[in-house]
């Protein structure tokens, strides 16, 4: 059963270059011109010459100079991710994670699941675990999220995969018990306790 219910995020803490951008790091005062497939694939079907030459020059502009702005709270592509620190459970054990420790050290694969116990989603975040040496090999690592409790979380991991469990996993199990990673990646249902779907 394909899981619909988690949300996932690809986060670079690796230190930005000119062609990478990282959204864990300090914006770049030089950034790579825009191809010319992001400015769109297809032209109007009639335009005015004075309108095509305003709108070439605009197109040069652009690609000169490219600054992501977010008009919402939301954290979007290109922008720094919300930092976080919180309980997890890793190998059985409680532990601290904050994800600007990742900085300059490892991309990070930042997912978020409805709730724990549930038959929505425990193959996804299993196969996460399934293939944790692939994510090594490419200097990547994987944190799940949910609104759960640390308890909760080992209570899974200690549960056998045959019997709705996790079993143990090769990535720690964030807690956001406060819901307040899940506000601010925007992927809390406001007046549920659920996570939004994707």
């Amino acid at each position: 059963m394909a899981c619909s219910a988690t949300s996932a995020a690809l986060i670079s803490s690796i230190p930005a270059t000119k062609s990478m951008a990282s959204p864990l790091s300090k914006p770049s005062k030089t950034l790579a011109p825009l191809p010319n497939s992001f400015l769109g694939l297809r032209k109007p079907l009639f335009q005015s010459s004075a309108f095509a030459n305003a709108r070439s020059s605009a197109n040069r502009a652009l690609r000169k100079s490219f600054v992501v702005k977010a008009t919402s709270e939301l954290p979007l592509v290109g922008n720094v991710a919300p930092d976080f620190e919180a309980e997890a459970v890793f190998d059985q054990e409680f532990i601290k994670v904050k994800l600007s420790e990742y900085i300059g050290k490892k991309y990070v694969i930042l997912f978020f699941y409805p709730l724990d116990f549930t038959f929505v989603c425990p193959t996804e975040i299993t196969a996460f675990s399934d293939r944790h040496a692939e994510f090594e090999k490419i200097n990547t690592e994987v944190l799940g999220v949910s609104v759960d409790s640390v308890f909760s979380h080992l209570a899974w991991v200690q549960t056998d995969r045959k019997s709705g469990g996790l079993g143990d996993l090769n990535y720690p199990l964030v807690s956001d018990v406060t819901k307040s990673i899940s506000k601010s990646f925007g992927v809390l249902i406001p007046d549920q306790v659920r996570l939004l779907c994707c």
